[in-house]
């Protein structure tokens, strides 16, 4: 069962370092378009939920356009500029929410930075008890300033040249890319027309630091497939059957082994972010299992679950220590002793790693102090 619902799983294509495993609607959603709109601005300002700012390099912005009734949609396409072009100075653009409505039945969103602001905004409150070893910083500002590092798809070894030479296959309208066969990202849109112009965004979107690491270091991908026995095969209708049965059995073991961390089950923290006709558009968090697979990301649903848009951002290892910490904070009142024995470690080993994933300033200094100096 593919991991994506309304999707289904094509064979790999392979260049380099990268894997592109094409995703296929067998009948296209025509009620709900995807557009990009390309922003000159080199750097853009949003506003968080509690209306504090949010910096980031934002490319362009994603535009839905949907039809009451289930009546057929069109998208506006996208604008092309020159990249030859060098601007004179730095611009800002200003969006007032990371999801705005323009129309009645249009709405624009930044693509991955919906999910990211939901990753920096996990417990950003800081301490939700007084705490004495909390510093005041913590109990006044809670965790801000946040700010994590990204990576364009360009700096990404190989998927430039990938994406160019990729085949776009009849019906397809995602992909899932893998850099040194580690899952980065995941990516569907409702049509296949909007599929082919929006393909070459893929270069402009933000990869983790694990990404852009497996890109310099990751080996050749290696083909993932099983030779078939030439004596089945006396004709043509044969080789088709051969093939057939190579096509399924690639997708079973893509999905259930090469994609499982795609799935989204009842331990992601979902949030519901708008409703748009007969669709939710949605921004999801892991459960932040160290030393396995997590993508934080945003979707749009179906009323029956099928994914008519999906986009996923795989975090680093820090990445994820950093929420499983902050978790197992939360959930205990921010108690240090308390989260420590649920972490398998003591108050110094809580502090220490505290100081090690860049959480030190939550805590007085004099705590840090001592416990450094018996290190």
């Amino acid at each position: 069962m593919s991991p994506l619902p309304g999707l289904r799983t094509a064979a790999a294509q392979v260049w380099g370092g990268i894997r592109l495993v094409p995703l296929i609607r067998d009948e296209p959603i025509t009620d709900l378009r995807l557009h990009a709109r390309i922003d000159d601005a080199d750097l853009t300002v949003s506003r968080t939920r509690d209306g504090g700012p949010y910096l980031a390099y934002v490319p362009h912005a994603y535009v839905a356009t949907w039809a009451a009734g289930g009546a057929p949609a069109a998208a506006f396409g996208t604008q092309i500029i020159d990249s030859g072009t060098a601007p004179d100075a730095v611009t800002i653009r200003v969006h007032q929410r990371f999801v705005q409505r323009e129309a009645r039945s249009r709405l624009r969103f930044l693509p991955l930075h919906l999910a990211m602001e939901g990753y920096l905004a996990l417990h950003f409150g800081g301490p939700s008890v007084v705490w004495p070893e909390w510093s005041k910083q913590a109990v006044r500002a809670g965790l801000s300033p946040r700010a994590e590092r990204s990576y364009s798809g360009h700096h990404i070894a190989d998927l430039e040249e990938a994406l160019r030479v990729f085949e776009i296959l009849p019906g397809q309208c995602g992909v899932v890319v893998y850099v040194g066969d580690s899952p980065a990202t995941a990516f569907a849109v409702p049509h296949p027309d909007d599929y082919r112009a929006l393909h070459p965004t893929l270069l402009l979107d933000m990869y983790g630091e694990l990404v852009f690491v497996n890109g310099l270091l990751g080996p050749r991908a290696a083909p993932l497939h099983t030779p078939f026995d030439h004596r089945r095969v006396g004709g043509i209708a044969d080789l088709r059957a051969v093939l057939a049965e190579q096509r399924r059995a690639w997708a079973e073991f893509h999905d259930t082994l090469m994609a499982g961390s795609l799935r989204i089950t009842d331990e992601h923290t979902v949030d519901h972010v708008y409703s748009a006709g007969n669709y939710r558009l949605e921004r999801f968090l892991p459960p932040f299992r160290p030393k396995a697979e997590n993508h934080i990301g945003e979707r749009i649903v179906a009323a029956d679950g099928t994914v008519a848009y999906l986009k996923t951002f795989r975090l680093s290892e820090n990445q994820v220590k950093r929420g499983y910490v902050l978790a197992a904070l939360a959930a205990h009142d921010w108690r240090l002793d308390a989260a420590a024995d649920a972490l398998g470690t003591d108050r110094g080993g809580l502090v220490a790693r505290l100081d090690r994933l860049g959480f030190g300033n939550l805590l007085r200094r004099d705590l840090r102090d001592r416990f450094a100096r018996r290190r």
